[in-house]
């Protein structure tokens, strides 16, 4: 510290914040860009299986919610959030909307482990019926010792 004329020269603290406006708009774009979103929040318990087969993050989603949230089916293109649908006709309306866009776009159906097979097999029947050709059934899936 210097004296001039019986007084302390004080330095006066500064920060630049010119660089980090440009650090905090990298951020957000790396967020923005990367955030990912869930399309299906349907609530399942999922079946439990042993076989691991890797689903394409860009399939179709129709999730048949558990017996005591009402069965209630919602579909999703993969894109977009789920909308609920109300019978099975709807369902083929909504697929072979999806197979008109895309010929090869994969479905997956997401059925609670409670929700009975004839429910799942009149999905199925839908989904055929629209002309969908790849169809995955999703599990909850264990791992392999």
């Amino acid at each position: 510290m210097a004296i001039i004329r019986g007084r302390e020269r004080k330095t006066s603290g500064k920060i630049f914040t010119a660089s980090m406006a440009d650090i905090v708009f990298l951020l957000i774009v790396f967020f923005v860009l990367t955030y990912n979103t869930e399309v299906d929040r349907t609530q399942v318990d999922l079946p439990e299986t042993w076989v691991r087969t890797k689903i394409p993050k860009e399939a179709a989603v129709v999730s048949i919610a558990p017996p005591d949230q009402g069965s209630v089916i919602r579909v999703s293109t993969g894109e977009e959030m789920s909308l609920p649908v109300s019978t099975d006709e709807e369902i083929v309306t909504f697929a072979s909307n999806v197979i008109a866009e895309n010929p090869m776009r994969e479905f997956i159906i997401k059925a609670d482990h409670g929700v009975k097979y004839d429910r799942v097999d009149a999905v199925l029947d839908a989904l055929k019926q629209a002309k969908v050709k790849v169809i995955f059934l999703l599990s909850d899936q264990q791992t392999i010792d």
